[in-house]
């Protein structure tokens, strides 16, 4: 196959994959928000603490993450030609695609939101904070780092995940490295494909990181302040030495007067 013929068939594979990649990561936080919130909230001694659902949502979780993937695509091939109409191509791989990584990610959301202080989840109850307002207010901005961070995350697996939907007829990356590279034996195709994975990912990894630099470094300026309204400490102003002093230096001056 000529390189002009090629570069066409790597173009239209690697926009599968990013499109297969967007769409089933838009699903992961639609999804995977709050279940990795409410996982939380439900906890033992959380504002809407319920141990039923907790556990009911734990379990769903680990099962969902416990399935290796691969099976997973074909367990679902009845769900996704019933959704989508047809089990192959980019759009039927978004459907597997996205309930792996929803799973994934509400347990990294789960992680980042237990890490928030909490003390200042006490002091917005303390001031009248209802749940939404700990959520939005408190728990999501305190961990915005750690939550991007873990969407990055999601991101390089759901790359990951789409070479291996590729054995099934899901296009994109994967399914060019196996029809033309091990059917076909041109490992050019596999080469060049491997090469262009590792660049997704690693632009991906450098704008994440990018990212959570700058959230990090403006969320410990802007928390500076809470913490010192959550911790005051009592300050008591030291006494004037002036009128002290004064008094000391009239008396000298008495003794002087008498003195002379």
């Amino acid at each position: 196959m000529s390189w002009n013929a090629m570069r066409d068939v790597l173009s239209i594979a690697t926009l599968d994959t990013l499109f297969m990649v967007w769409w089933s990561t838009v699903w992961a936080v639609i999804g995977g928000l709050p279940i990795g919130i409410l996982l939380v909230l439900t906890g033992p001694g959380r504002q809407l603490q319920n141990s039923a659902v907790n556990k009911v949502l734990g379990a769903i979780v680990n099962i969902g993450r416990s399935i290796p993937f691969l099976i997973l695509i074909i367990a679902l091939i009845p769900f996704t030609r019933y959704l989508i109409g047809t089990a192959s191509g980019p759009s039927a791989a978004v459907v597997p695609l996205a309930i792996g990584a929803i799973p994934f990610f509400a347990r990294l959301v789960e992680t980042a939101v237990r890490e928030v202080d909490g003390g200042l989840v006490e002091a917005a109850q303390s001031m009248g904070g209802g749940t939404w307002t700990i959520i939005f207010k408190v728990l999501l901005p305190q961990a915005l780092p750690s939550l991007i961070a873990g969407l990055v995350n999601t991101i390089v697996t759901l790359i990951s995940y789409s070479a291996m939907a590729g054995a099934v007829g899901a296009g994109g990356l994967g399914s060019v490295a196996i029809t033309y590279g091990q059917q076909r034996n041109d490992m050019r195709f596999v080469g060049v494909t491997v090469v262009l994975i590792v660049i997704i990912v690693t632009v991906i990894q450098l704008i994440g990181d990018l990212v959570v630099r700058r959230l990090s470094a403006r969320g410990s300026r802007a928390s500076a302040p809470v913490r010192l309204l959550k911790s005051p400490k009592s300050r008591t102003a030291a006494p004037d030495p002036e009128p002290e002093a004064r008094a000391d230096t009239a008396k000298v001056r008495e003794t002087a007067d008498e003195a002379a």
